[in-house]
């Protein structure tokens, strides 16, 4: 019987140690991760990421680099899959999907500070704390708006009055923190 059940102990034991060993020999080495934290340096441009600052930058593609690295833990299977590029494509957007999700405060890289600027939404000359400002009370006037950031984006793509309502609420916060009015005016050509 302690034969038996030492043979069971140590078969378990073996089996364990074979599957840890297995895990470990599945993780991507340190050369794979920084190959493919390289390889998302191209996202960069993308317009969301080409606002983050270097540090956010590097936390983001940490990120998707462990998404990858765990949804596909063999590195040299991944690599030669035929369609590589468009699933790391899409873990990218997915990723950027889910950030802005998290936090509607992320607005400032969809209406980055210059644009609101140039477009005469805010005034030039706010500090930091200024901007956070606006986009605390943007991003909360967002989400009692839309119940997703889905609705949000749709509704901005669809349909030109949601751009309407998008300016009413960048007025009112502006308005609010700065007393900055943003006046629309229609021009109407006669011929």
């Amino acid at each position: 019987m302690k034969k038996i059940l030492l043979s069971a102990s140590l078969l378990t034991l073996i089996a364990v140690m074979g599957f840890i060993g297995c895990s470990q020999r599945r993780q991507w080495n340190h050369e794979e991760r920084k190959a493919m934290r390289e390889a998302l340096r191209d996202y960069r441009q993308m317009a969301y990421l080409n606002d983050l600052n270097d540090d956010e930058y590097v936390v983001f593609s940490d990120g998707v680099a462990t998404d990858l690295e765990t949804a596909y833990p063999v590195y040299t299977s991944f690599i030669q899959m035929p369609g590589v590029n468009d699933t790391v494509d899409m873990v990218v957007v997915t990723a950027i999907v889910d950030e802005l999700n998290a936090d509607a405060r992320n607005m400032r890289h969809i209406y980055p500070y210059p644009y609101l600027v140039a477009q005469g939404v805010l005034p030039a000359g706010l500090d930091h704390e200024q901007q956070r400002q606006f986009y605390n009370c943007f991003a909360y006037k967002v989400n009692s708006a839309y119940q997703t950031m889905t609705q949000f984006f749709n509704a901005v793509l669809a349909d030109t009055t949601d751009n309407s309502r998008i300016r009413r609420m960048e007025a009112q916060c502006a308005n609010d923190l700065f007393n900055w009015t943003v006046t629309e005016i229609d021009i109407v050509e006669v011929d």
